[in-house]
């Protein structure tokens, strides 16, 4: 686009060129020889004064709007889009601040339906997964009050369905508590050099009566190494490997198995915790790690979970700088990926 301020120069040399156009016709007609020099100085002034008074006034009021809009930009890392914002030229500046600036705008009011949207959707899964296990919990004390109290075994088994229900609704909340801690950063990680075999074998225990109710065998991979330390927040990490692990035995098959790996390179470690189930299907792949996403409701809630597991655990690896990968094939089974920092071996029996 032509500059205006040439194009101000522009008039002054055209109306120059007519000056000297006229200035020879007047040579040839006598009579108007006497006029010339007047009439080529008023060209000239005219042509200056035009060219000053588009600088001072127009083209200076347009720079004044650029400077005014600038601030209400944000800074743009692309160099073709800041070789118009730095031009000299006031009309192409003040262009690229509008089209910037409503482009910018266009995308915080997206962004700000986004938020709302899930808001909305947040707030209508946490009343509805507070809701159940208390609708639970509620309906088993009311039929004791109503007179179940004097049979024993009825008691006892309400009870015990009641206190389920309120475990459950326990979890929620701390899921939901350490979750927010983690968006807002309140949750610091606490970095150190531990074995993630040892870690891992410390969990198997801790989950063995679970595994052992749908006959699940709990098994390293054989080409994993005896010992690997890691450099990460032990017991972050232990969340992690804890929840993915239980998560394969949940929703993997009765009788299966559930292989934990680890495999070093270079300066990382490779981890993967992998079931032989029925697998996920493809287009839920991208959305298990939302808030209380299930791929199967129904099926999902008979197995329990506060269904923030794997949104934690994406949480927790994202502070460690790391991502949570996942690959499933139906029918074969789901495998979980992620990479953590390799550590210094330490002598942990001092």
């Amino acid at each position: 686009m032509t500059h205006p301020r040439n194009v101000a120069i522009f008039l002054g040399v055209f109306v120059t060129g007519i000056t000297a156009l006229l200035l020879y016709s007047y040579s040839v007609i006598p009579a108007l020889a006497g006029w010339q020099w007047m009439l080529f100085f008023l060209f000239i002034s005219i042509s200056i004064s035009t060219y000053v008074l588009l600088n001072t006034t127009l083209y200076k009021e347009l720079d004044n709007i650029s400077d005014m809009l600038r601030p209400f930009k944000k800074k743009e890392g692309n160099p073709e889009r800041n070789k118009y914002i730095n031009t000299t030229d006031p009309i192409v500046k003040i262009r690229k601040e509008l089209s910037d600036f409503a482009v910018q705008k266009q995308r915080e009011i997206e962004e700000l339906k986004k938020l709302e949207t899930f808001r909305r959707e947040f707030l209508a899964d946490v009343s509805h997964e507070l809701k159940t296990p208390l609708f639970a919990a509620q309906g088993f004390v009311h039929t004791l009050m109503e007179g179940a109290m004097d049979d024993l075994n009825v008691r006892e088994r309400f009870l015990n369905k009641a206190a389920y229900s309120l475990d459950g609704l326990n979890v929620l909340v701390e899921d939901l508590i350490t979750i927010s801690q983690l968006e807002i950063g309140e949750i610091k990680m606490h970095f150190q050099n531990f074995d993630i075999r040892k870690l891992t074998e410390d969990i198997f225990e801790q989950l063995e009566d679970t595994a052992e109710k749908k006959g699940t065998r709990l098994k390293f991979n054989k080409y994993s190494p005896k010992s690997c330390y890691i450099h990460a927040d032990k017991l972050r990490i232990g969340q992690v490997v804890t929840n993915l692990i239980v998560n394969a035995i949940k929703y993997g098959k009765d009788n299966g198995t559930v292989v934990f790996s680890y495999t070093i390179e270079n300066e990382s470690v490779l981890i993967s915790v992998k079931d032989d189930g029925p697998g996920i299907e493809e287009p839920h792949l991208n959305r298990i790690f939302e808030r209380f996403y299930r791929v199967e409701k129904s099926r999902s809630k008979d197995k329990g979970g506060s269904g923030l597991g794997l949104s934690i655990v994406k949480h927790i690896l994202e502070a460690h700088d790391s991502r949570i990968h996942v690959t499933s094939k139906v029918n074969e089974g789901t495998e979980f990926q992620f990479r953590l920092k390799k550590g210094k071996v330490i002598n942990e029996k001092g």
